[in-house]
């Protein structure tokens, strides 16, 4: 008869590591207040071992013993918590839905508010501004940027990217409906490129957490996308309330093309307006 020990030590070791994880997440929210108790259990598990291998530790126990002793390993290990995957006119096809559908709603009003809720290392939200100036509509329109991330948002105010990354952005650009050349808005710097800060002229970067904080102003679009993937089903009942009292009567959200709120508890406060490419619209009662 084979042995079945091997298979069931290996179950207890996930197990274990799992705990591991529970208890560094909660030791992070009580030392330095960032809250990731109600990020999937997957994702976070992928992210620990990767911050493990970065700084040497053998068990989550190790690394968490590290992050509350040494505030400056946590600032770095900061990194692994967020996502920082992003690209300019990721989705392309999100974009010129955007452009077709969504601005020329949003250009019968005065003034126009968005919010791009975990922005990252800025993308997206350089790729607002460019669809928005193409438009005719930025000068207009206040871009509100938010991350919990204080490196990332570094990074998303600089509008500073790697010249091999350029390529991408420009065929993403393309495929968006784009009207221009993409190098219309930026300059060559330092083996890479930096955007027209014209476009930063219409940006508000701000630190702002979908699981601790509160709604910060009326806006007309929300665009959060792959962000609500790595929430259990709690936190992602609480950023969509959070979106749908930010947005205005009639308001857009626009999220990821694996994301849906069909079960979420707010399902019933939107309807998909563009459904190929996760866009709703907030229904008023």
């Amino acid at each position: 008869m084979p042995c079945v020990v091997p298979e069931i030590m290996k179950d207890q070791e996930v197990e274990l590591f799992d705990m591991e994880v529970r208890l560094l997440i909660e030791a992070v929210y009580l030392r330095y207040h960032y809250d990731f108790r109600n990020y999937a259990v997957s994702s976070l598990r992928r992210r620990m071992r990767h911050a493990m291998m970065r700084f040497g530790c053998e068990r989550p126990s190790d690394l968490q013993h590290r992050l509350l002793h040494e505030p400056d390993v946590f600032a770095q290990a900061l990194q692994y918590f967020t996502v920082q995957v992003s690209e300019m006119f990721r989705d392309p096809g999100y974009f010129l839905a955007l452009r077709q559908q969504v601005l020329p709603v949003l250009g019968t009003y005065p003034s126009i508010k968005l919010w791009v809720a975990g922005c990252s290392t800025g993308e997206e939200v350089w790729s607002l501004a460019i669809l928005l100036a193409e438009e005719g509509l930025l000068e207009r329109s206040l871009i509100y940027a938010t991350d919990i991330n204080p490196e990332s948002l570094k990074l998303a105010e600089a509008g500073a990217f790697a010249l091999d990354r350029i390529a991408g952005f420009s065929r993403n650009y393309v495929a968006a409906g784009g009207k221009r050349s993409l190098s219309d808005y930026y300059t060559g710097a330092y083996q890479g490129v930096v955007f027209d800060r014209g476009l930063k002229k219409r940006i508000v970067f701000a630190d702002h957490s979908l699981a601790t904080d509160s709604v910060f102003s009326e806006v007309n679009l929300v665009s959060c996308r792959n962000v609500l993937i790595y929430f259990n089903r709690g936190l992602q009942d609480r950023a969509v309330g959070l979106f749908r009292d930010a947005l205005v009567p009639r308001g857009f959200l626009g999220l990821g093309s694996k994301e849906s709120l069909q079960f979420g508890m707010h399902a019933h406060d939107f309807e998909l307006c563009v459904p190929a490419q996760r866009l709703y619209r907030k229904v008023v009662a």
